[in-house]
């Protein structure tokens, strides 16, 4: 059981351009561990995110780039995550952002659907993230609808390493119901 992330770039018409990383997440891992690789043949390391403690609904994931070196961190608040979920980016020594769900009312729909005992039946409505720093937009990240997952990362920022908004985009579909 693993998930697989192929991040694209989007082309001016919409559609898939290169390859910019590409991850495999292991399900039921007792801490959280992921490695991007340049492409799919996963010959060459880009980054990794990884957390820093063993299955923590509040726990913080540290990125770092391929020898090694911090790239930035990200976190989901958990009490403020309860209603409406919320999420901390922080990239050392540039910014830290805040991210929340864009809709307040699929957020609270989100959760009323996942105390209902249709395990097999997935949430239809897509949720989008909005991050910012200083009332200033850093990036956003949009589900889109299909029979795929699929999410559109526009970084606003250009201080943001994109290895950390990618992980975090990533996150947002790996950690968002825990």
């Amino acid at each position: 059981m693993i998930n697989r992330y192929v991040v694209t770039e989007t082309l001016p018409d919409g559609s898939d351009g290169k390859v910019v990383a590409f991850a495999e997440q292991k399900r039921m891992a007792l801490k959280e561990q992921m490695t991007f690789y340049t492409d799919e043949s996963k010959g060459r390391v880009l980054f990794t995110a990884k957390a820093r403690q063993v299955l923590d609904v509040g726990a913080a994931y540290d990125v770092c780039d391929a020898a090694g070196n911090p790239v930035g961190t990200f976190r989901k608040k958990f009490a403020a995550s309860l209603l409406r979920s919320t999420w901390e980016l922080e990239q050392p020594g540039s910014l830290t952002a805040v991210g929340t769900e864009r809709n307040r009312f699929v957020a609270v729909l989100r959760r009323v659907w996942e105390l209902l005992p249709l395990d097999f039946v997935p949430f239809a409505w897509p949720y989008h993230f909005d991050f910012a720093s200083d009332g200033k937009p850093v990036m956003k990240v949009d589900k889109k609808i299909g029979l795929r997952d699929r999410y559109l990362l526009d970084v606003a920022s250009p201080d943001l390493d994109l290895r950390l908004a990618i992980a975090q985009a990533v996150a947002l579909d790996a950690l968002q119901s825990r």
